[in-house]
């Protein structure tokens, strides 16, 4: 157990410290430190993201009975995974800090200048998530470890695949963060942000009542009645925070692709301003027309 835990935490910051000098190393890319960092957070979360989704597929696709067949590397995942959640705190504050330091980024001048100062603000504005992580260590991990005594190994495993959806989560933070709103690339991952974290985060509960309703012989919706309160508790707790961050989701991909719609209007009131100028009655007219904004929300999701 203490190999394992000692395992995932050399790992993940390893992983993370090896990324961040080979993209200031490379003669091709020559980053700069934040920019390092915040690429390298991104690549780790999403190496994670592919490990604990592949771990998932095999426990789950092992099982045979849902409830009761066991596979080791079930609680082996959760023991090399819990220090990532430590780690990620710190790699999110790092992000977050440097951030604040890109020139032109919309929260420059409010900048904090002391490192407890970013940390007071960074806790106050990714609570949820930080929140998400402690209760990850504090909770979920004694619970899937020691509480289950084995049992609902097939339901751990669909849990783990709910990591699908976060790679796609973290190139459409990079995109942002390097002003790509406007390619292709961006579209066709907000596409798929969408729906994998629909399918893997949002709908993943509903499945896992589905799932031990077909198992016990029992109508869905008189699945929540009929399993202890503290699995419904805990499946809502999980649940609320995935809702909040794909409402988030949904409104940046309706900004993201009902942006044609608004692009038109910036030539419109060029067109019009022309035209007053011609008749002298109206003052010049910036040249884009409006202040460029980020089509998305900010949405850190592991």
């Amino acid at each position: 157990m203490l190999t394992i835990l000692a395992a995932g935490s050399m790992f993940f910051p390893g992983l993370f410290l090896l990324s961040k000098q080979c993209l200031k190393a490379i003669p091709a890319l020559r980053w700069s430190e934040g920019d390092a960092v915040i690429v390298s957070a991104r690549l780790v979360s999403s190496v994670q993201a592919v490990m604990a989704s592949s771990a998932g597929y095999i426990i789950a696709s092992s099982c045979e009975d849902i409830l009761e067949d066991q596979h080791w590397l079930t609680s082996s995942y959760i023991m090399f995974a819990v220090p990532y959640f430590v780690y990620d705190i710190y790699a999110m504050f790092m992000c977050y800090w440097y951030k604040l330091r890109v020139k032109g980024h919309e929260e420059a001048s409010a900048a904090p200048q002391h490192m407890s100062t970013a940390l007071t603000s960074y806790l106050r504005r990714e609570f949820l998530m930080v929140l998400h992580h402690v209760v990850m260590v504090t909770v979920c991990f004694p619970v899937s470890v020691f509480w289950r005594q084995g049992k609902g190994d097939y339901f751990q495993g669909i849990m783990f695949m709910a990591e699908l959806s976060t790679p796609s989560v973290c190139l459409g933070k990079i995109l942002i963060q390097y002003k790509q709103q406007h390619t292709l690339l961006h579209k066709v991952n907000g596409a798929l942000m969408l729906i994998t974290f629909f399918i893997c985060r949002v709908l993943l509960f509903p499945y896992l009542y589905y799932a031990y309703g077909r198992y016990a012989s029992i109508p869905f919706h008189m699945v929540p009645l009929s399993v202890p309160w503290h699995c419904n508790l805990g499946a809502a707790l999980l649940m609320a925070p995935q809702l909040y961050w794909f409402s988030l989701i949904c409104r940046g991909a309706l900004r993201l692709f009902t942006g044609s719609t608004r692009s038109q209007r910036p030539r419109a009131t060029t067109d019009a301003a022309k035209e007053k100028q011609m008749d002298g009655n109206a003052l010049p007219q910036p040249a884009n027309g409006y202040s460029a904004c980020s089509s998305e929300p900010e949405l850190a999701t592991h």
